[in-house]
Parts: C-alpha cells; structure tokens; sequence
C-alpha cells in the first residue's frame, strides 16, 4: 500500500524536472537528519550533496541544522557555478524542516 506521502511524491515528480543549469533541489527527511542534494534529471546524475550528518560536530538543534545544510548547500552550489535550483520537497509538506532548509539555501544565495 502506498502512503500519502509517495503519492504526494509522485505527483509532485511528474512537473518537477532538472538539468544541469537549473538542477533539482531534492530533499528526505529521515527522523534523525534531513538530507539534500542537486539532480540533473538529463544525465541521472547527482551534482552535489549536503546532509546535517556532516554537522553533527557541531552542536545544533534539528531546525538550525536544517537551515545550516541549506546555507551550506547554496555555499557548494554557487562554487560550481549554480545559481537557480527547482525544489522539490518529496512529498513532505512545506513546514519544519524542510521549510528551514529551503529558507537556509535561499539565504545562501539559491533562486527557486
């Protein structure tokens, strides 16, 4: 039986769509860390990537690593010369974390 969220998923995946200029920003959620990566769906290739694993040095609540990993992904993203990402949220709803790594990535510099 599929879930909720993979249908969201799913129908969410069928406009979204990137490419090596403007790749795809995916997000997954798991209860501990929030993971995030650019696509390009031309080549199936993944550009970069950024989790809050890489921050678990540092002593950050799990909002303020998620908006920590969205600054450091734009960070990443600008150095390869990206500048415009399309977000795709995986089916999660546009609140919490998710919404604190798409306003961290948007600080960094990244245009949705």
């Amino acid at each position: 039986m599929v879930n909720r969220r993979e249908r969201r998923h799913k129908r969410i995946r069928k406009k979204v769509f990137g490419t090596d200029k403007r790749p795809r920003l995916s997000i997954y959620r798991s209860l501990r860390y929030i993971y995030a990566q650019l696509i390009d769906d031309i080549n199936s290739s993944t550009i970069l990537t950024f989790s809050t694993q890489m921050l678990k040095d540092e002593k950050l609540s799990t909002m303020n690593a998620a908006r920590e990993c969205g600054k450091r992904l734009a960070e990443k993203a600008k150095g390869k010369g990206i500048e415009t990402v399309v977000f795709d949220r995986s089916g999660y709803k546009y609140h919490g974390r998710i919404k604190a790594l798409a306003e961290g990535a948007k600080e960094g510099g990244l245009n949705f």
